[in-house]
């Protein structure tokens, strides 16, 4: 397997000790099941055109730009040697500005994680005196970096032998959180509730541990793509009735205590529906040929 490509390259600076890194991307979405639009008459695949909003005429590769727009339905064009020309010094460097504790990161502001590497021998050895002496100090280091012609804040912090980014979003990228708080009332709540509640926490007390998490979404989708392939029916479960009995907090609450350890407390609700059959799949369609 050829080793992934570097996302972005340049140097890790921290006050007059330098090195050179790359980035690669920590996370992806490659093993999901993805979908594409075809033609369901003649199973071939579509592909999206950019069509001009007045003429309705398809617009070419080369005839493509980007444009600002400056009062509605007029664009300034800005080109690409234009965009190149805002040369900040973050463009090519990760100049760490500042060191701060951890936990005072909101995870709100945490967006896209990077692993940072050495980018040749080099310049391994500034890369571990860096990396070292963040671990002693057990703080994170806020930086800036340019990706994708925009300048980022980027949280630095040791894993591992490596270095883990993780770019941050700017205030003004957050919703405020009062507009969607500010409605919520302040019931009054007994004593007795909350150390009900507090006990159903105890109960379920655990350690993170990503390797139990399970997108069963995901495994429902490559079940059905699978049995869908074969040419086998498919059998579509019929939405579940939602209970209508309503008991008391305090009842839900003592009743969540007396359930098993691990497993959420379930009312009483009507028995599940019988499965029906869907119609067997039709098979895929014949691609017409040419002329």
């Amino acid at each position: 397997m050829a080793p992934p490509r570097a996302y972005w390259k340049g140097s890790l600076k921290l006050s007059l000790v330098s090195c050179p890194v790359a980035l690669y991307p920590a996370s992806t979405s490659v093993e999901k099941t993805r979908f594409h639009m075809i033609n369901a008459e003649t199973g071939n695949r579509l592909k999206q055109q950019m069509v001009d909003e007045d003429t309705g005429e398809v617009v070419e590769k080369d005839q493509k730009a980007r444009g600002y727009e400056i009062s509605k339905g007029k664009f300034i064009e800005i080109e690409k040697d234009e965009l190149d020309a805002v040369q900040i010094e973050s463009t090519h460097t990760i100049e760490i500005d500042s060191f701060v504790p951890a936990d005072e990161i909101e995870k709100r502001y945490l967006n896209h994680p990077y692993y940072i590497v050495p980018d040749g021998k080099a310049g391994v050895e500034a890369f571990a005196v860096i990396r070292d002496a963040m671990k002693d100090k057990d703080r994170v280091a806020l930086a800036r970096i340019v990706l994708t012609n925009r300048e980022h804040v980027i949280a630095i912090e040791p894993l591992g032998k490596g270095l883990l980014g993780t770019t941050l979003r700017y205030p003004y990228e957050l919703r405020d959180a009062d507009d969607y708080f500010g409605g919520i009332k302040t019931p009054k709540i007994t004593k007795d509730m909350i150390e009900l509640a507090s006990h159903i926490l105890d109960s379920k007390a655990a350690h993170f541990d990503p390797s139990k998490f399970e997108d069963s979404y995901e495994t429902a989708l490559k079940a059905l793509v699978k049995r869908k392939a074969a040419g086998k029916p498919l059998k579509v479960a019929e939405p579940a009735e939602k209970p209508d009995n309503v008991i008391s907090l305090m009842d839900a609450l003592k009743q969540s205590l007396k359930a098993k350890p691990g497993k959420a407390a379930t009312r009483r609700s009507p028995p599940p529906r019988r499965a029906r059959t869907a119609k067997a799949p039709r098979a895929p369609a014949k691609r017409r040929k040419a002329g």
